[in-house]
């Protein structure tokens, strides 16, 4: 019979672990999501720091990439410092990326021609410290590649986000490869929030925690990234009422503003 462990046991357990086998026992500092049905089922209460998190798309994102790279941009942006982005496909919408929190004059993208290179400047990057986050788009992650840049994070206590995006949906199988990444995530759109006038709403995402050291895999709805980065939960979403709403001469006024001038 199995029963709930609570993520602060497994923390336990994974620094008596790391102690025992001479690892990097010391706790890192954590950027939490804000939403708290992640962050309260994320080991420290949020991503660490010093680690790498792979991340990739459900259903036809696994090969676009959008949804995926929106999530890595929305995580990027809550963070301080110079962002490296190391790609081969230069198809990255920056409107997009905007929309998502990411100042672009933070981001140096390095376009790269091999799938080795985008890994090479991965870890040199996380190597280099002094980075807000370090970005590398890849098809394959070997499992030597994974540990070199896990290693190299935890060296300069960089953030690594390992965003895969595959050529074919049948590639994408890989995913469930063992790899040394502290969390694996999957992002897929979902419909966007209904408005009460025509018009396409905030859009919603399904985040599922496939893979976490120390913690167990669980999946989430939100509302994507706004301009700070920041998720929202569903629930926070519904208690806050529609985002907008006509006035009588027919202006739509965020609804955060109708609650102050009430």
């Amino acid at each position: 019979m199995t029963r709930n462990v609570s993520p602060e046991i497994f923390a336990k357990l994974q620094e008596r672990i790391d102690q025992i086998a001479g690892g990097a026992a010391k706790q890192r500092p954590r950027l939490p999501f804000g939403v708290e049905d992640i962050d309260s089922r994320i080991p420290g209460g949020g991503l660490a720091y010093g680690c790498t998190h792979e991340i990739a798309g459900g259903g036809s994102d696994a090969v676009s990439g959008a949804v995926s790279s929106l999530f890595a941009a929305g995580i990027a942006a809550r963070t301080k410092g110079p962002v490296i982005w190391c790609l081969s496909r230069t198809d990255l919408f920056a409107p997009g990326l905007r929309q998502a929190g990411l100042d672009l004059n933070r981001v140096i993208f390095v376009e790269c021609t091999t799938e080795e290179a985008i890994l090479e400047c991965a870890e040199e990057a996380l190597r280099f410290g002094g980075l807000g986050a370090v970005i590398a788009e890849t098809v394959r992650l070997p499992m030597v590649a994974s540990r070199r840049l896990q290693l190299a994070a935890e060296q300069s206590g960089t953030m690594g986000l390992i965003v895969r995006r595959w050529r074919r949906q049948s590639e994408a199988t890989d995913y469930g490869q063992p790899t040394a990444s502290v969390t694996r995530w999957r992002v897929s759109s979902m419909p966007s929030e209904p408005l009460p006038v025509p018009g396409v709403g905030r859009p919603r995402w399904m985040i599922e925690l496939m893979r976490s050291r120390a913690g167990e895999a669980f999946d989430v709805e939100v509302a994507a990234c706004d301009a700070q980065g920041r998720l929202a939960s569903l629930r926070e979403e519904r208690l806050d009422g529609p985002i907008a709403a006509p006035t009588r001469d027919g202006v739509l006024i965020p609804a955060t503003v109708r609650r102050r001038i009430r």
